[in-house]
């Protein structure tokens, strides 16, 4: 296991901070940090970019956080609490859907939220509180906690993967400054030459013949496919 001293505490377990001069609050810590990841992204966070938002000291800061680590944990929470979770229907299909709406919206409310939350656990009181409820959507499901907690995986992990390509599709247009009609407009005559070679007519097929699909109705496609499947494996309708 290792030196257990050497194992920093999580932020949970600790109990409120009492500074010297109560010069400012943690909420708007924490409210000043979100604001400048969702803006500028995670890179442009820093103890001192904080302390500069709220026209204070590095070191005044320190007293109410110990680092830029714990103050990603209490971001994370805060956004986690945005949305509360609603009464659970007993319709278990209904129910992980709305888990899945729900977390695709707070990811693409804060960009920066999925990348953070792939490599370090969410464990305050609001992810707590998110991770319970879905469980317990998938407990209608299945009694068995283990089969319980792979589906509540499956459909997190399909929720990330399809926000992350939504996501990146943004970057480029940020990037670049061309919305997705202008990017189109400006390959439209190499992919009409493609089309007419004949080399490829099933790509030649999804041009012409495809209809166009908004990134929320691909979602809802790739989660009713999800939750189908889900149906299918454990004999839930």
């Amino acid at each position: 296991m290792g030196d257990e001293k050497a194992v920093p505490a999580l932020v949970w377990t600790r109990g409120p901070r009492t500074p010297r001069r109560q010069t400012m609050n943690l909420g708007r810590i924490v409210e000043i940090s979100i604001a400048i990841a969702d803006a500028e992204g995670l890179d442009a966070l820093s103890m001192r970019r904080v302390a500069t938002d709220l026209d204070s000291g590095t070191t005044s800061l320190y007293r109410h956080v110990a680092g830029r680590d714990e103050l990603l944990d209490l971001m994370i929470d805060a956004v986690q609490g945005e949305d509360a979770p609603p009464p659970l229907t007993g319709d278990w299909r209904a129910d992980l859907g709305d888990v899945a709406r729900r977390q695709r919206a707070v990811l693409l409310r804060h960009s920066w939220l999925g990348g953070v939350m792939s490599t370090r656990p969410a464990l305050g009181p609001n992810a707590l509180r998110q991770i319970d409820h879905a469980l317990a959507a998938a407990a209608a499901l299945t009694p068995d906690i283990t089969l319980a907690s792979d589906v509540i995986a499956l459909v997190t992990h399909y929720v990330f993967g399809t926000v992350s390509r939504e996501l990146a599709e943004q970057e480029v247009q940020r990037r670049t400054g061309q919305t997705e009609d202008e990017w189109r407009e400006s390959i439209g005559p190499y992919i009409r030459e493609v089309v007419a070679s004949g080399t490829y007519p099933q790509f030649a097929r999804r041009v012409i013949e495809a209809q166009d699909r908004s990134f929320d109705e691909l979602f809802g496609f790739g989660l009713a496919c999800v939750l189908d499947g889900i149906a299918g494996r454990l004999g839930g309708g």
